[in-house]
């Protein structure tokens, strides 16, 4: 409803002229107003978001996982320090080899490509032939970083049998393996078409480009799933349904496209033996982690191909029941514990490592539950971090109530610390981004948080101009016997006017109230009194 009234909504319990409450819905308030003789009215509840029917914030125990995570970051241990030594001169030959791999493969791909404009169908045949050349570089690409040998436990299904393939994700070994091993169409982000040498060799692989935060992107690239996996004259296709390395400890939460199509899908699970050095891609760079497996004697890989899993026929099964299905699967034969974690936590840890956090896995949320949970996603929760750091975290991840109020143009009084209080469910005085980003959400979520919106803008524009100015606001605020002082006022009033222009209109006032929710508490007290006098 952005940059729009509702105004066909009218309001039992929060009246306003822009909105309308079906009637179904019910409120029980257990708040009262009350004035103290120095606070003015003040709210006698501790919970200040009761008027919304907001119960208070219960959260689960956070995660204490961390999925990306690489667990040998730097070089221990003196065996290390000598084993890289030692193959400093090999790593050269490993460079080399690795070079003449890539650009062999690059013009083997760039002759297959060659003069072929049709590539909505099937590369012909005389063109995939020619991209075996190609394999072959890549299967020397793996032996260049110490992939000698690759253990392979079971054989992959037929193509009639299993159109799809799922694997879990740890490291950019496993695109290179499956392209030499099955030279399947692989679904890749957007920008991995424009690397040098690489993109030229995923387009040979008529691969299917997905942008993950263009929900129009993501329907096409299902159609494209759909489409190739059901035409015989396409490889299968491979997916890595997590959408983002992992340190493969854990399975974190599938993503559906892989499974909304609704073929068969063999899983295939891929292990990394190590005991010195883990080979993941977490939060490593990746320069970094080549030379380490150029300093290696040798790399293990693992990778089984489990039995196909079919949809079910003889009752309905949704998308994402099939993936927890397949997700199961893969879990138990690696043995991992699956999580909710998701891509949208791997933004937040990176925007976290960026701004220098000292503990940036404090700032992950298990994004797949938030997302199911609330609706948000996860360029919203990326806004609400960019808010949190601006409170000065300290080096656990936590905010004081000093660098809460700073952001929120908030003061001490008796309604802030409890609009504080509402996210400090551990009552420590402080609070964690997982704290402020669910209780945001939870109060966002709210069915008369829109309509409270709207209330809180009836009650600042009394003359109904449909614009409120810095005055009307003061007044308003001062009313509540919150103590905010004029600095703060002013800061308020200039978070509200989100373009800038002198004045509040109502775009202005619901677009700050969606990145910042919890400041519909500060109208608590008056929005009370319309709840209450409505009940009267």
């Amino acid at each position: 409803m952005e940059g729009a009234r509702p105004d066909d909504f009218t309001a039992p319990l929060l009246h306003s002229s822009r909105l309308e409450v079906s009637p179904e819905v019910e409120v029980i308030v257990d708040i009262d107003g009350q004035r103290d003789e120095n606070l003015g009215p003040v709210v006698e509840s501790q919970n200040p978001f009761a008027f919304l029917g907001a119960g208070p914030l219960s959260l689960q125990p956070p995660s204490p996982v961390d999925p990306f995570r690489n667990n040998t970051p730097r070089i221990e241990g003196l065996y290390e320090w000598l084993k890289i030594v030692v193959c400093i001169p090999i790593a050269l030959l490993r460079l080399l080899m690795f070079g003449l791999s890539l650009l062999v493969g690059y013009l083997a791909t760039k002759a297959a490509l060659a003069g072929w404009k049709d590539k909505q169908n099937p590369m012909p045949k005389w063109r995939r032939r020619i991209m075996w050349i190609t394999r072959i570089c890549a299967r020397c690409i793996l032996f260049s970083f110490g992939y000698h040998w690759i253990k392979k436990i079971g054989k992959p299904a037929s193509r009639d049998n299993a159109p799809i393939v799922v694997s879990n994700h740890a490291s950019y070994i496993e695109p290179i393996f499956f392209f030499y091993e099955l030279f399947p169409t692989i679904v890749a982000s957007e920008s991995h078409d424009a690397l040098p040498f690489v993109g030229t060799i995923i387009r040979a692989m008529q691969v299917i480009y997905v942008n993950r935060f263009s929900a129009s992107s993501r329907k096409h690239a299902i159609s494209e799933i759909k489409r190739k996996a059901s035409s015989d004259g396409f490889p299968r296709v491979l997916l890595f349904p997590e959408g983002t390395t992992t340190n493969g400890r854990v399975l974190i939460s599938f993503q559906l496209g892989a499974f909304i199509p609704g073929y068969a899908i063999q899983p295939v699970v891929v292990r990394y033996p190590h005991v010195f050095f883990d080979q993941s891609w977490g939060n490593i760079s990746l320069i970094k982690l080549m030379f380490r497996m150029f300093t290696q004697f040798h790399n293990f890989l693992e990778v089984e191909y489990l039995p196909v899993v079919f949809p079910l026929e003889n009752k309905k099964e949704s998308a994402s029941q099939f993936a927890e299905r397949v997700s199961y699967t893969i879990a138990s034969a690696l043995n991992v514990s699956q999580t909710c974690h998701s891509y949208g936590d791997l933004l937040l840890l990176t925007k976290a490592l960026e701004t220098g956090q000292v503990n940036p896995s404090a700032y992950m949320v298990e994004m797949a539950s938030v997302e199911s949970t609330f609706n948000l996603s996860s360029s919203e929760a990326l806004e609400f971090l960019d808010m949190f750091l601006a409170m000065n975290p300290d080096s656990s991840g936590r905010v004081s109530v000093d660098g809460f109020f700073s952001v929120l143009c908030l003061e001490p009084s008796p309604l802030a610390d409890k609009i504080f209080g509402f996210l400090d469910v551990e009552r420590r005085g402080s609070i964690t981004f997982r704290q402020f980003l669910l209780g945001s959400a939870h109060i966002m979520k709210q069915p008369l948080f829109q309509r409270a919106c709207a209330a809180a803008f009836d009650i600042c524009d009394e003359e109904s101009k449909e614009q409120i100015s810095k005055q009307q606001l003061r007044d308003v605020i001062w009313s509540t016997g919150t103590g905010m002082s004029e600095k703060n006022v002013s800061k308020l009033f200039n978070l509200l006017d989100v373009d800038n222009d002198g004045k509040i209109s109502w775009h202005d006032f619901t677009a700050c109230f969606t990145k910042n929710p919890l400041l519909i508490g500060v109208f608590a007290y008056h929005l009370t009194m319309k709840v209450r006098d409505s009940e009267i």
